[in-house]
């Protein structure tokens, strides 16, 4: 997989430097009224290129250090239960005698 990535990242290079030797021009960017830059246009697209890359891979490398910091404090937590035995709850005995099937009369009367 590691040689498709080098390939790829070859390719890739070899397009940007050919853009660049066929389109060494110099332009005039005009940002206000009073301001004009002048540079080349394999400049000007890198420039741009940058300012689209660069705020969203910061955002991909904060999002995926809170992830990881997430998973760890997970992990840790699972481990943590998982290394303590879970007792389960007995049944507490009782004193009360268990209720007869047919009641008893109380002294004195009779039973029908």
């Amino acid at each position: 997989m590691q040689i498709v990535r080098t390939i790829v990242w070859v390719v890739l290079l070899i397009a940007l430097l050919m853009f660049s030797a066929f389109n060494w021009n110099p332009v005039e960017v005009k940002i206000w009224e009073g301001l004009v830059l002048e540079t080349k246009i394999p400049a000007l697209v890198l420039v741009s290129f940058l300012i689209g890359l660069v705020p969203m891979w910061l955002y991909h490398r904060g999002m995926k250090w809170q992830l990881r910091r997430r998973i760890s404090s997970l992990e840790n937590a699972a481990r943590t239960a998982a290394a303590t035995p879970v007792v389960e709850p007995t049944a507490p005995e009782s004193d009360v005698a268990p209720v007869t099937a047919t009641p008893e009369a109380p002294e004195g009367e009779l039973r029908p």
